[in-house]
C-alpha cells in the first residue's frame, strides 16, 4: 500500500470516531504528554494548532502557557516548501490560513529559531512503531527535521499506530509517540 492509500484510509477512520471517543482519547493523550520527561524538561515547545480529528492540542497549549512554557506554532511558506515557528501567547495572535489552518500573525508573533525549540510535537495521520509517520503530503516537517537536533514526539490515537508504513530516504522518525493507552 502506498502513502496516499494509507493516508486516505486513516482520514476515513478518524472521521468515524465519536465525539465522546475523540474528547476522551485527546484528554488521555494530553495527560500523558504533560507527565512526560520531554514535556517537563522543555522550555520552548513547537506544536500545531489542531484541526478536525487531530489529537486536540488546545488544552496542551493552554497548559503550556500556565506552566510559563514558550509555545511556538508553525507557519507554512508554500512557495519555499518550508515552515517557520513563531511564539504565541494568545489565540488572538493567530489567523485563518489555507486548508483551515490557524497560523501565527507574523507581524506580531516573534520568529523563533529551530535551535531554540526544545521539544517539537510533530503532526501526522498515521505512524509506525519505529516512529515514522505519514503526514499530509507536503514534506514540510521532513525538511524541517532534516537538521533539527532536539527532542521530537508525536501524539496519536492508538488506531493511528500500525506495524509498518512505507518510508523513503528523506523520512525522519520521531523519538516517541504518545497515545491513548
Amino acid at each position: 500500500m502506498n502513502k496516499t492509500v494509507f493516508r486516505n484510509k486513516m482520514k476515513q477512520r478518524l472521521l468515524e470516531m465519536t465525539d465522546t471517543e475523540f474528547l476522551a482519547f485527546s484528554e488521555n493523550i494530553k495527560d500523558k504528554l504533560l507527565e512526560s520527561t520531554e514535556w517537563i524538561e522543555a522550555k520552548t515547545v513547537g506544536i500545531t494548532i489542531s484541526t478536525g480529528r487531530e489529537v486536540d492540542t488546545k488544552g496542551i497549549i493552554e497548559e503550556g502557557w500556565r506552566q510559563q512554557k514558550r509555545i511556538v506554532v508553525p507557519k507554512c511558506y508554500p512557495s519555499r516548501k518550508e515552515i517557520k515557528f513563531y511564539e504565541i501567547t494568545s489565540y488572538t495572535e493567530l489567523e485563518d490560513s489555507f486548508y483551515s489552518l490557524k497560523e501565527p500573525i507574523t507581524n506580531i508573533a516573534p520568529l523563533v529559531s529551530k535551535e531554540e525549540i526544545d521539544l517539537l510535537i510533530v503532526p501526522g495521520i498515521i505512524f509506525d512503531k519505529r516512529g515514522f509517520r505519514i503526514g499530509y503530503g507536503g514534506g514540510y516537517y521532513d525538511r524541517f527535521l532534516s537538521n533539527y537536533q532536539n527532542k521530537t514526539l508525536s501524539l496519536a490515537f492508538d488506531f493511528q499506530i500500525v506495524n509498518d508504513i512505507p518510508t523513503e530516504t528523506h523520512d525522519i522518525a520521531v523519538g516517541k509517540i504518545i497515545h491513548n493507552t
